[in-house]
C-alpha cells in the first residue's frame, strides 16, 4: 500500500475515533444529566473537540442521539438486495424488523429509547428519520426486477413496514404487534399488481 493509502486510512480512522468519542460523550451527558439539560457545548468539551468539530460529524443535536441512523436506512435497503432468491420479502423485511426491535428493548439500548420517548424533539427527529428509511427501502424494492413491483406499491409497503417497526417498538408486547400487522403486510404485497 502506497504512503497516501496509509494516510487515508489513518485519517478515517480518526474521523471515526472522534465520531465515536463524541457519540459517546453525548450518550453519557445526556443520560446522566438529562437530554434538555445538555447543549451542544457541554458535550464537545466533554468530547475535547470543538464544537465546528462536532458538526462536522453530527448535524443536529436530535442526530447526536440516532448515532446509527445510517446504519438502520442501510440494513432496510440490504435486507431487500441480500435476500436469497427464494426467500419471500415479507419474511426477510419482518425478520429485519424483530432485529431491529430486539436490539431497540436490549438493556444497553432501552435507557436511550426511554429518553427518546419522553422528549417531543427526539420523536419528530425518528419519525422524520423513519421516513427517509421508508424511501431507502422503497428504492431498493423498486430496484429490485426480481420483485416486479410497481413504484408506488413499493413505496406503501415500505411506509407498512416501517410503521409495523414504530409500532412493535413502543409496543408492551411487540412480537403479537407484528403478529398482527405484518400479514397486513403481506396481503398488501400479494395485491400489488
Amino acid at each position: 500500500m502506497s504512503a497516501s493509502g496509509d494516510t487515508l486510512g489513518r485519517r478515517e480512522r480518526k474521523k471515526a475515533e472522534t465520531r465515536s468519542r463524541i457519540a459517546e460523550s453525548a450518550r453519557r451527558l445526556f443520560l446522566e444529566r438529562g437530554y434538555g439539560a445538555v447543549g451542544i457545548r457541554d458535550v464537545a468539551a466533554d468530547a475535547d473537540v470543538a464544537v465546528t468539530t462536532l458538526f462536522s460529524h453530527f448535524a443536529s443535536k436530535e442526530a447526536l442521539v440516532f448515532e446509527h441512523d445510517e446504519v438502520f436506512r442501510q440494513g432496510f435497503a440490504e435486507s431487500v438486495s441480500r435476500r436469497k432468491p427464494d426467500e419471500s420479502l415479507i419474511s426477510v423485511l419482518r425478520r429485519h424488523v424483530e432485529g431491529m426491535v430486539r436490539h431497540c428493548g436490549s438493556k444497553e439500548a432501552r435507557p436511550i429509547w426511554d429518553m427518546i420517548d419522553r422528549s417531543p424533539a427526539l420523536r419528530a427527529y425518528e419519525e422524520s428519520m423513519l421516513v427517509r428509511h421508508a424511501d431507502s427501502l422503497a428504492i431498493a424494492i423498486s430496484a429490485d426486477d426480481g420483485l416486479a413491483c410497481p413504484p408506488i406499491a413499493g413505496r406503501a409497503v415500505a411506509r407498512f413496514v416501517i410503521t409495523a417497526y414504530s409500532l412493535a417498538r413502543t409496543s408492551q408486547h411487540p412480537t403479537t404487534t407484528l403478529d398482527h400487522v405484518f400479514p397486513l403486510i403481506d396481503a398488501a404485497w400479494s395485491a400489488r399488481n
